[in-house]
């Protein structure tokens, strides 16, 4: 055993005592500590990374206004792109369109055939028929199914929008529902909301029947 206080070194295979040297325990150790803590004093603190920002969330309205169309189920989708540039500078969004009337609708169906809008009214026609089993008669014999119809459909619809469209499915079309025999123009309410292109451009103009 070595007393306390000496040290002891090993040459050639033959121990030698050295009563006068000290030797710490875990010296090489605490050497490496010494010099990563030196180390990390050295390195520049790094910034935190910055989150990535986010587009603002847009706002836009626009109130519209269709010329009188005859009684029946009409697609408006091209119409509606014609009277809202604005739509083509979105990137992604929603789009809710509102009409302002008690008496005509909106409603999504197939923009293809136009069997469909015929074969749709004379199913409404079916559904709220005219007749003198109506309370309210005072604006004529279409005015009070115009309203059963209207409420049946709808006001409003809340769309997806994608580059500067409607994500609108392909044989999906807006359709304006008009249920009085002479209804006159029908203002429609379009409110956005949803980031705008990054780049500041505006898509081509997306003419979806």
């Amino acid at each position: 055993m070595v007393p306390v206080g000496q040290g002891r070194s090993t040459h050639a295979g033959v121990s030698v005592l050295y009563p006068d040297r000290k030797i710490a325990p875990h010296s090489g150790l605490k050497s490496r500590l010494r010099r990563v803590a030196q180390s990390s004093a050295a390195s520049p603190s790094q910034a935190p990374t910055q989150p990535a920002e986010v587009p603002a969330t847009q706002w836009f309205q626009k109130t519209i206004t269709l010329p009188q169309h005859p009684r029946g189920c009409h697609v408006i989708t091209r119409k509606i792109y014609e009277a809202l540039p604005e739509l083509a500078a979105y990137e992604v969004g929603l789009a809710n369109i509102f009409i302002l009337h008690t008496s005509a609708s909106l409603t999504i169906n197939e923009n293809a055939s136009p069997e469909v809008p015929l074969d749709l009214n004379d199913a409404l026609n079916r559904l709220a028929p005219e007749g003198s089993h109506y309370r309210h008669d005072d604006e004529g014999p279409d005015d009070m199914p115009a309203h059963v119809k209207s409420s049946l459909m709808g006001p409003s619809l809340t769309l997806p929008v994608a580059r500067g469209r409607f994500a609108l499915g392909t044989w999906q079309g807006i359709y304006l529902n008009e249920h009085r025999n002479m209804g006159g123009p029908r203002s429609l309410v379009i409110t956005i909301q949803g980031q705008l292109r990054a780049d500041g451009r505006k898509y081509a103009a997306a003419w979806h029947a």
